[in-house]
């Protein structure tokens, strides 16, 4: 009985065994699966991937291909029909010229002004230079979206690192406080305001896996993926450093400025096209008779269209004029985007420079200092000429200055978020 209880120990314990190499296995390959992506990344991927940017690339194509069609003429016409027949059917046979009776057979093609057709093909051509250009300033705003999502969850990693290092830490020490109360060397009070604060960081963990959840959402949308597909992100961040004052050919050279110098380019051509409409345009018509009662005859026609004609030219004119005032009026609307860019931008850069020394000032100042005084509480309470509530309160202030520094940095991330948003870097 005894070796029956002992082979089925032995089988429960192999395949415990085998469970649990089964079970390692399975999270290492979850883990191997876990797509790991950069910053640069997960901006390509929403560059070739996002609905809205796709869009605009079809609707150029459409662009070019109406361009494409923009010079064909007008299709010809085919006329067939009785042509004076009279009301007495007994003449249809007579002969002479008298019976005028025949089946006319017409055809007629109208020739446009070429220069007319390259017109309309440029005019339309310009507009899709405006769409490439709204096309990139949308890639502009959805990249910076990328990057305010990207350091959202940076940023509350970062948190949950420090609050996992701390909850060690606090374990530590309420369990070395329990330990010497057993020995009537520490407050029974402190302890239970030490196991507090050890609940209160679990509130804090699931604030920083709800921005974890919220800025992973953000980015599987942007690179057009399941909302719930899993992916891990770098870890390290680099600060950019960009010069003491913006630059103003940066401003000059973003997307929505020029695309309305697009705009205006295209309004200018649309002018010029405007302009041709005042040139002729020339048709011809064949015409073949077959009679009834004569021979048969023929007649070829040229026509010449004019719009330069008073009571014609006028709604032409007026439109070619109304155009230079539309552009004027975009001239007037770029210099107001180049001036609020151009305070946008400087605003952030200094913004971004104070920030940053705060954040230097968190790094080389305020951390070492409340480093050392938890060390320094710590080595007290250690040599027992220290107590309790002060190497709490100790570290209760080195978590708070730890957890101000990450903020620090996300605020040093948001003006330079927005920096590289005005000078669309």
């Amino acid at each position: 009985m005894r070796n029956i209880q002992n082979i089925f120990f032995r089988r429960q314990i192999i395949l415990f065994v085998f469970g649990m190499l089964f079970l390692l296995s399975s999270i290492v390959k979850a883990q191997q699966d876990t797509l790991q992506l950069s910053l640069d990344a997960i901006l390509s991927r929403m560059d070739t991937s996002y609905p809205a940017l796709l869009q605009y690339n079809e609707q150029i194509k459409a662009i070019d291909a109406r361009a494409q069609g923009a010079k064909s003429w007008m299709p010809p016409t085919l006329s067939v029909g009785a042509d004076r027949f009279g009301y007495q059917p007994m003449m249809w046979r007579e002969e002479g010229p008298m019976n005028q009776a025949g089946i006319m057979i017409s055809a007629e093609q109208m020739i446009p002004n070429s220069k007319k057709l390259d017109a309309n093909s440029s005019y339309i051509q310009s507009q899709g230079l405006t769409l490439k250009y709204d096309s990139a300033w949308i890639k502009n705003n959805l990249r910076a979206r990328v990057r305010l999502y990207y350091y959202q969850r940076f940023i509350a990693e970062r948190k949950l690192a420090i609050l996992k290092e701390s909850e060690s830490l606090l374990d530590m020490l309420i369990a070395t406080a329990e330990a010497r109360y057993a020995v009537n060397q520490s407050d029974l009070s402190t302890i239970f305001k030490a196991k507090a604060r050890r609940t209160e960081l679990t509130n804090m963990e699931a604030m920083f896996n709800a921005q974890i959840a919220e800025g992973s959402i953000g980015l599987n949308t942007l690179m057009n993926r399941s909302v719930n597909s899993p992916f891990t992100i770098d870890t390290m961040i680099v600060l950019r450093n960009f010069s003491d004052s913006v630059s103003f050919e940066n401003i000059l050279n973003r997307s929505d400025l020029l695309a309305v110098d697009a705009q205006i380019y295209s309004m200018r051509q649309e002018q010029n096209y405007m302009k041709t409409s005042l040139k002729p345009d020339f048709g011809i018509r064949a015409t073949h008779m077959q009679m009834f009662g004569m021979p048969n005859q023929f007649s070829v026609m040229g026509m010449m269209v004019i719009p330069i004609a008073p009571w014609s030219s006028g709604m032409y004119k007026s439109e070619v004029r109304a155009l230079d005032f539309q552009i004027q009026a975009m001239q007037f609307e770029k210099e107001s985007m180049q001036l609020m860019a151009n305070q946008m931008a400087s605003e952030k850069l200094v913004m971004l420079r104070y920030e940053k020394e705060q954040l230097n000032n968190y790094n080389t100042l305020i951390i070492p200092a409340y480093q050392d005084n938890y060390e320094a509480a710590f080595l007290a309470y250690r040599e027992n000429t220290g107590n309790f509530f002060v190497l709490l309160d100790a570290w209760d202030m080195l978590l708070m200055k730890k957890m101000e520094a990450v903020n620090q940095l996300y605020k040093v991330l948001i003006p330079q978020t927005q920096y590289e948003y005005e000078i669309e870097k």
